[in-house]
């Protein structure tokens, strides 16, 4: 085999592997949206893997952090990690829930030749992940298009000590992943799940995902729950074809950051020159390209502060919707018909404005076209 073809992992000399990771910033090196921590729950702080949470009486924290060096995971080359804070939850009931995921698109699954409908066709997922609390954690791989789930467990995490967790899993009779733009896969860690959702599958085999119980095969341990300030961090995800694990694939931040923006991108820093039709329509055409083609027609949400501005004329409007989206770009800011920062812009149409985003990360329009 020429030298051109083969590479060595872990020892193994093997085919040029290529990009292997099905997951986009495993690394949790890129967040775009420059908010190292947030007590909201979804995507609020690192790319692609949100936190979300519920029935919670205080609000966890999600945070992108720095891995300390003299760890393992240091020394393999991570360098951030995404970690969740738990807050004071003064009560614990059926249904809730703090819960790490990744969804992954579905030809992207495809295109790395996994068969989830055949035994013999494996991937193997990997994670480092450390915890404030010694014990066992809960976690699935999730197919929507089949709604078909397999529960894993990550055995025993000792308190403070980074932990390595590997798992395989074989494809099955009944998977279906549709070769399609849509939600492919789910990976999910839960810091804690309560007993509406636990109890019900059947720990590392495939099933049915069609009752409610059915996310994990036994129910949750509660000390996670119900410590104040419990942590939970993890990084180095991977999800890959194959029977075993390779080493991470440490992709260059400017690769990572390319994969992101097909998923979400953000603008600060702007000004985009538009056209107000007609003075009465409160809105200017714009022509705002994106970056990179994106997944879908993305959802706009501005940030902080947006205005329109003419060179030597005093005007206060400031948008509140970005419509006309598609995967490459949008065409129009509009704002409210009265107001203090809404009314006409005028008396006349055709003239030329400017829309202005301010400086980020506090002002920015945030377009996102996530599979879920």
């Amino acid at each position: 085999m020429p030298l051109s073809k083969i590479q060595t992992v872990d020892n193994q000399v093997v085919p040029n592997l290529g990009s292997r990771n099905m997951i986009i910033n495993g690394s949790f090196a890129v967040n775009q949206r420059g908010v190292t921590s947030s007590t909201s729950s979804g995507m609020q702080t690192v790319d692609r893997t949100y936190l979300a949470h519920s029935g919670t009486n205080n609000a966890p924290t999600q945070a992108q952090v720095d891995v300390a060096s003299g760890t393992e995971p240091y020394s393999l080359g991570h360098r951030k990690a995404f970690k969740t804070t738990n807050a004071n939850q003064t009560s614990t009931d059926a249904g809730d829930y703090i819960q790490y995921e990744q969804q992954v698109e579905a030809q992207r699954v495809h295109s790395f030749g996994w068969d989830a409908t055949s035994t013999s066709s494996k991937i193997t997922m990997s994670f480092w992940i450390k915890s404030s609390v010694a014990r066992t954690y809960q976690g699935a791989i999730r197919l929507p298009d089949s709604t078909t789930i397999y529960p894993w467990n990550t055995g025993a995490i000792s308190a403070n000590t980074w932990t390595k967790v590997t798992k395989t899993i074989p494809g099955a009779s009944g998977n279906v992943i549709n070769n399609d733009t849509g939600n492919g896969m789910q990976w999910m860690l839960w810091p804690y799940i309560g007993t509406t959702y636990t109890g019900g599958g059947t720990n590392e085999q495939w099933g049915s995902n069609s009752g409610s119980t059915t996310w994990t095969a036994s129910v949750d341990n509660t000390s996670y729950w119900t410590t104040n300030g419990a942590t939970v961090e993890v990084t180095g995800l991977q999800i890959e074809v194959g029977d075993s694990a390779t080493s991470f694939e440490h992709r260059s931040f400017g690769e990572e950051l390319d994969l992101c923006e097909r998923y979400f991108q953000t603008y600060s820093d702007r000004l985009y020159q538009g056209t107000n039709e007609h003075a009465a329509n409160y809105s200017l055409y714009l022509d705002g390209v994106f970056s990179k083609t994106m997944r879908a027609a993305p959802t706009a949400t501005l940030v902080g502060t947006v205005t329109i501005a003419r060179p030597q004329v005093g005007v206060s409007q400031r948008p509140n919707v970005i419509d006309l989206t598609s995967v490459s770009g949008f065409r129009r800011c509009i704002w409210p018909s009265s107001g203090t920062y809404g009314g006409q812009l005028g008396s006349h149409g055709d003239a030329y404005y400017r829309m202005n985003v301010g400086n980020g990360p506090a002002n920015r329009i945030d377009f996102s076209s996530e599979p879920n």
